[in-house]
């Protein structure tokens, strides 16, 4: 059975898309079975992976409106060991199209179960926002890891969203757990960086990744050429340290 793992923050900005694209290709470098599942409107991750977005005719959007089945929408082998289950423009509208409908929480869900055994891992990036989509890929995971900036704001919103988790937990998911914190574009030039790190530590009782993802310009470049770093530049400190944190994840398992 494949673990289904959410990255999420509702705040943006924070090396969402980037964790989720680069740890699912590393866990694929590494010899693991991955499914990417873009769940955010704007299709970064979709994109990031070398994916027309707008030319997809079978994406995550049918699936939420039942027009597709999962099979249909996965694209296969985008990378070896990586397929992709890609997102649309047309996602943004879906939130209003369920209004009204039962279940709409679990959606994604009941489609993800019927194929989770085929992957080892199955990665979902979430909106930057705590939407119905947030809930369907939480209702849908066993765990969450939540990156953070290493910037002065690194806290704001973050107890809104572990409280969002622990809610999901309790009344939709109780298999709901947050698998730890990355701290992401860290700058080792500055101080900031180092005393935003300790603070998280301080303030919060979570598990927190030995990996820390740097400020790096060729992990910047990367999604413009439809790669992740592990393909646009394999010997980057960025590629190694998904690398890492992906060694971090399986030791997990």
């Amino acid at each position: 059975m494949g673990r289904i793992i959410a990255i999420t923050n509702q705040k943006g900005g924070v090396g969402k898309t980037t964790t989720a694209i680069n740890l699912s290709a590393a866990l694929a470098i590494l010899g693991k079975k991955v499914l990417a599942i873009d769940m955010d409107p704007q299709g970064n991750m979709t994109s990031g992976l070398g994916v027309d977005k707008n030319t997809v005719e079978h994406s995550i959007y049918e699936l939420f409106i039942r027009t597709s089945q999962v099979k249909d929408c996965i694209i296969a082998d985008v990378f070896p060991n990586l397929d992709v289950l890609p997102s649309s423009i047309n996602l943004s509208a879906a939130e209003m199209e369920l209004i009204g409908v039962e279940n709409k929480e679990f959606i994604i869900k009941e489609q993800i179960n019927t194929i989770k055994d085929n992957y080892d891992f199955i990665i979902i990036d979430c909106p930057p926002a705590l939407s119905m989509l947030t809930i369907n890929a939480m209702t849908t995971a066993s765990s969450v890891i939540v990156p953070i900036q290493c910037e002065y704001y690194a806290l704001e919103g973050l107890g809104q969203l572990i409280h969002i988790i622990d809610l999901v937990q309790e009344r939709l998911n109780e298999q709901l757990e947050i698998e730890g914190i990355v701290f992401t574009m860290y700058d080792t030039r500055t101080n900031l960086s180092v005393q935003v790190v300790e603070n998280v530590k301080e303030n919060l009782n979570q598990r927190i990744y030995n990996t820390v993802i740097p400020r790096n310009i060729r992990l910047a470049e990367a999604p413009s050429f439809g790669m992740p770093i592990s393909a646009y530049d394999p010997k980057s400190t960025g590629a190694e340290s998904y690398r890492h944190l992906a060694e971090e994840v399986i030791a997990k398992s």
